[in-house]
């Protein structure tokens, strides 16, 4: 399947009542538009990190009862999955879409990267563009821009990685969806893999 954009249907999915009609909405409006960014950035990714990069598209297994409230497709060098690694991320909440380099709560390093990143703070801080967005919560659909936090804030986000078992690592670029739903597949293409590339120091620091 080729890459069509995304749609109003597509957000209003996290307004589905119920877990099981939310889950078949997400499976059928977003879940091959996700496999279909798989397949388009999979080959991209492998070629800028120099490595074989895998996509990883949310199945939400694990659930039950709640009803997913975001879903993404992730990218990591790991063909059997992404959690334990730095990785790549493009996905929807309700209210926008977001693309992230992440290193999450169940990756072992996470303590390590941390400290890489702490150490290089200044170069880190610099290569960051102001309207990209900061994360120590990738269950939480907000974040803090670059240019809010400033170099203190992002020591002390950095410090938190490297201290508290749940925090987590995540940088990148969120789209409101007002404006995600008027642009073309095109447009949202350029500006996911202008990210990544935005993106690609950070990846290869950790």
């Amino acid at each position: 399947m080729e890459f069509s954009g995304f749609s109003q249907e597509d957000f209003e999915v996290f307004t589905i009542e119920g877990f099981d009609a939310r889950m078949e909405g997400l499976k059928l409006k977003i879940r091959p538009k996700l496999e279909a960014l798989g397949g388009y950035f999979t080959p991209t990714l492998s070629s800028i990190t120099g490595e074989e990069v895998f996509s990883h598209v949310a199945k939400h297994a694990r659930r039950t009862v709640n009803p997913p409230k975001d879903t993404w497709v992730a990218f990591s060098r790991n063909p059997r999955g992404y959690k334990m690694l730095p990785h790549f991320q493009i996905g929807l909440w309700e209210t926008h879409l977001f693309i992230w380099y992440a290193v999450i709560y169940e990756a072992p390093q996470k303590a390590e990267i941390g400290s890489r990143f702490e150490k290089k703070l200044s170069s880190v801080y610099k290569q960051v563009p102001a309207e990209f967005v900061w994360s120590g919560d990738h269950t939480k659909p907000g974040g803090v821009r670059h240019d809010q936090l400033g170099k203190k804030g992002l020591s002390e986000l950095l410090e938190r990685v490297q201290t508290v078992k749940k925090a987590e690592l995540l940088c990148g670029y969120q789209i409101d969806k007002n404006d995600v739903i008027n642009m073309s597949s095109t447009q949202l293409i350029d500006i996911i893999e202008g990210t990544f590339n935005t993106l690609l120091p950070l990846y290869k620091l950790s």
